[in-house]
């Protein structure tokens, strides 16, 4: 009898559990046909709407989602790939405003599909624009120079030839400011060449340009000037956009500085100022700032506080830049290696950082120095170095071994006596004029002497 009841009531329980179990079973599957569903629906319709929504979006991540589904539609009818190639825009806008660099180099490769099915020069506006979308998330030089590599190997294996020698371009680029001097040099000889056999000429003036830039920073400055003369050539033939013409001019600017030609630098400086000032392009800056470096170095610094508070120049451009030039005018305007040495401890950044300057600038400094120096020490016969230190405000060290090296250079005659640690001046040698007289006369003897030689040989002849 017992047996019996507790069988009746395993058979109450599982009647009673039967509807929960129908219940589960049911919920699953409404689960699963849901999840079917969503996984082939996991995609956007290509349209306007859908670019609307993502618009719409309350917060960025919310948006990059929407985007991706877009991409995700299978569709490419003409208006979904339009609709597709704006989506592309957005999502790499909003990628570079979340700096997810990292995200916009796999975008490229997801994206390799979609370039098979539009044509080859909007592919190549395509990567070309996403390339410069990375380049302006900060820290990420190491990453495009990669992700460049990645792209001309894909380009090569497709044979997309034009966006190749762009990207490969860009990647030369990339390495010279890496300092891979070498390696740019080797990609660009290549490069220069194929592009010349197909007569590229806008290509040409790019590549042209980046290895006059890349020779300079090699201090290879025939070769440098060679590439810019090539540049300019290929330039004349077409039509250059005012940005690249600023460049050019940027660029044969800082060759004419290089070679103490400050005039005609400041001429070239000049024009990319005002190339770059209508475009308000951030280059506009800096080729101002090597206009009032090369009114410095030709002494000429009262002028530099007139151009800065000129009406173009007073309105955009303040800011540290024009601030250090400034410092630096009013030092060597003072002739004050104080001012001088606390404006490039101050503004640290804007000169000693930015090598163009830097290298100008120490040759104003020992030339300040030594005009310094000898006037310091032309009341002098016999001077200790200790007290033309502290006339000057430089350490004795450094005062010691400038003044043995304009002894040598010839800058003063005199010498160093380093037991007493004083500086002995001699009077400057008078020339006695006897000398050259006497040279001139034998040198006029020994034409008379010619003169008469080759008269005999006639008459003997």
């Amino acid at each position: 009898m017992r047996n019996k009841a507790q069988e009746y009531k395993q058979v109450l329980l599982v009647l009673l559990l039967l509807p929960q179990f129908a219940l589960l079973i049911i919920d699953l599957y409404l689960f699963f046909k849901d999840f079917r569903k969503g996984s082939m629906a996991s995609y956007l319709p290509a349209t306007t709407e859908s670019l609307i929504q993502a618009t719409e979006a309350k917060a960025a991540p919310e948006a990059i989602a929407i985007l991706y589904r877009v991409l995700d539609d299978p569709s490419s009818t003409s208006e979904a790939l339009r609709i597709k190639e704006q989506a592309v825009s957005s999502l790499s806008d909003l990628l570079r405003e979340q700096s997810r660099a990292e995200e916009l180099r796999n975008l490229l490769t997801q994206l390799r599909p979609f370039f098979s099915k539009i044509p080859k020069a909007k592919t190549a506006k395509i990567v070309r624009g996403i390339v410069d979308t990375v380049a302006k998330i900060p820290g990420t030089s190491d990453l495009q120079v990669s992700l460049c590599k990645e792209i001309v190997e894909w380009t090569r294996a497709e044979k997309r030839t034009f966006l190749r020698q762009r990207i490969e371009a860009r990647l030369a680029a990339l390495l010279m400011e890496s300092k891979e001097y070498s390696e740019a040099l080797n990609l660009l000889s290549g490069l220069i060449k194929e592009v010349r056999r197909l007569d590229d000429k806008l290509l040409l003036v790019e590549i042209d340009l980046l290895e006059s830039k890349l020779h300079f920073s090699l201090r290879n400055l025939p070769k440098a000037k060679a590439a810019l003369t090539a540049a300019r050539t290929a330039a004349n033939a077409i039509y250059v956009p005012p940005a690249q013409q600023g460049v050019i001019d940027l660029q044969s600017g800082i060759l004419h500085a290089e070679e103490k030609d400050y005039k005609t630098g400041y001429s070239y400086f000049f024009e990319a100022f005002e190339a770059f000032n209508a475009l308000e392009d951030p280059q506009a800056v800096y080729s101002l700032k090597y206009m009032l470096l090369c009114k410095i170095m030709v002494n000429q610094a009262d002028d530099v506080a007139g151009i800065i508070s000129s009406q173009k120049v007073g309105l955009h451009y303040q800011g540290p830049e024009l601030d250090a030039m400034k410092a630096v005018a009013d030092a060597h305007s003072k002739r004050s290696l104080k001012l001088f040495e606390s404006a490039l401890r101050d503004f640290k950044a804007q000169l000693e950082e930015d090598p163009i300057v830097h290298r100008h600038l120490s040759s104003l400094y020992d030339t300040l120095l030594e005009q310094n120096l000898c006037r310091l020490i032309e009341p002098f016969s016999r001077v200790e170095i200790a007290h033309i230190a502290e006339l000057i405000e430089l350490p004795e060290e450094h005062v010691e071994k400038k003044l043995s090296q304009m002894i040598l250079d010839k800058k003063f005659a005199g010498t160093l006596d380093q037991g007493a640690g004083c500086l002995v001046i001699f009077d400057d040698p008078k020339s006695d004029a006897i000398y050259p007289a006497t040279l001139e006369t034998i040198s006029n003897v020994g034409k008379v002497v010619d003169s008469l030689f080759t008269r005999s040989a006639k008459i003997m002849g």
